[in-house]
Formats: C-alpha cells, sequence, structure tokens
C-alpha cells in the first residue's frame, strides 16, 4: 500500500511538473510574439524608435526585450522578413506576361515602395550591418534578389540562367533596385518620393532592355 501511495504522489508530483513546464514553454512563445508584434507595428511609423519603445509597446520590461533578441537589429531583421511576401506575390501583376521589362518595371516599384513603408527599420538596419560586411549576404540580402529573379525568369528560361548578358543584367539590377540607390536620390539629390522611384525605374527597364535585345540576339 505504502508503495502504491508513493507511486501516485509521484505520479502526481509528475504531471505538476508537466503542466509547469508547459506553462513555461506557452508564457514564453507570448512574450516573444508581444515584442514581434510591436516591432512590427512600430516599423510601420514615421519615427525611429529604440528597444525600450518596443518593450513598451509590448508590455514588458526592457530587459526581458534583451532577452529574446540579443539586439534591436536582429529584431528589425525578424519583424521585416516575418512581413515579406513571397515572389510571387508581389508580382501577382505581372504573373502573365513574360515581358522582362514590364516584369522589372514592377519588381523594382514593389521593392521600392515596401522599403518606403519600412523606411526607418530599413535604414537602421543599414547602418548596424554596414560595417559588417562578411555578414551581409544574410543580414541584408533582402527581398531585391529574389524579386529580381523571379522578374527574370521568363528571359532565363528563353535564354539560359548561366547566360553571361543575364548573370551581368542581374548584378547591374542589384546595383539598381534597392534601399541604397533610393536613399541617394532621397537624401543627396533632395527628390520627392515619386520621383525617385520613377528614376530608378526609368535606368532597370533601360538596362534590362537593353540586355534581353542582345541576350536574345546572341541566342539565335
Amino acid at each position: 500500500m505504502r508503495a502504491l501511495l508513493r507511486s501516485l504522489e509521484a505520479e502526481k508530483g509528475s504531471r505538476m511538473t508537466s503542466h509547469t513546464t508547459t506553462g513555461r514553454v506557452n508564457q514564453k512563445r507570448r512574450t516573444y510574439k508581444a515584442i514581434l508584434d510591436a516591432a512590427k507595428e512600430l516599423i510601420r511609423t514615421d519615427r525611429a524608435f529604440t528597444m525600450l519603445d518596443v518593450a513598451n509597446a509590448a508590455l514588458v520590461s526592457e530587459a526581458t526585450a534583451y532577452r529574446y533578441f540579443p539586439d534591436l537589429n536582429t529584431l528589425l531583421q525578424k519583424a521585416m522578413s516575418e512581413q515579406r511576401p513571397r515572389p510571387e506575390e508581389a508580382l501577382a501583376s505581372v504573373a502573365g506576361s513574360v515581358d522582362p521589362v514590364k516584369r522589372v518595371t514592377a519588381a523594382t516599384e514593389y521593392l521600392l515602395r515596401h522599403v518606403l513603408t519600412f523606411q526607418n527599420a530599413v535604414r537602421a538596419t543599414i547602418a548596424a550591418t554596414i560595417g559588417a560586411p562578411q555578414e551581409a549576404a544574410t543580414t541584408r540580402r533582402g527581398l531585391r534578389f529574389d524579386l529580381i529573379d523571379h522578374a527574370l525568369a521568363p528571359l532565363a528560361e528563353a535564354v539560359g540562367e548561366d547566360d553571361p548578358v543575364l548573370v551581368q543584367l542581374k548584378r547591374d539590377l542589384s546595383v539598381v533596385v534597392g534601399a541604397e540607390s533610393l536613399f541617394c536620390l532621397l537624401d543627396q539629390c533632395g527628390l520627392p518620393p515619386e520621383e525617385a522611384i520613377v528614376s530608378i525605374v526609368h535606368t532597370a527597364t533601360t538596362l534590362t532592355r537593353a540586355a534581353s535585345r542582345e541576350a536574345r540576339k546572341n541566342k539565335r
């Protein structure tokens, strides 16, 4: 009988421990989500913010926020990546077109407006990572390369992925189609956002038109 009682007590203690552990795990998930959701909301605003601002919005302490994310840049990258669309979604308006110029136009406009939506967060990420070029491929790759690849997919199918003209075009577009080019036109040239977008689209489509003609001509 004593052995049975001990067994029942042990089983009860095990269940209590399991419930406690599950409760802690769920609480951590809720806290993580609250911090991430707060960051998502703040990056859509027109103001800069700190980890303390995120913590206050999430109703947690700043120390708690830092336990889940080591720095603001890591949190910003996670928040932006979770709101990043798939290329197919971003370019749904030209899904039925194989014209590389139309597709690159759509990709360029989408990316630049996306950057404008998250402008403060993008600027903060660039500022935080510009001094770590060895990490740039993972920390700053962003959406541009996926959009460029998807926009040029029909051309790649026509001329081949390894076509040197296509490879060079992708490199050229990666320089033009991005936050850095947009911020240059906004900050140094003093252009309003719409004019800056028009200028970058003009450059991107000029490059695409010339390269696609050359690639198709070489394929004949």
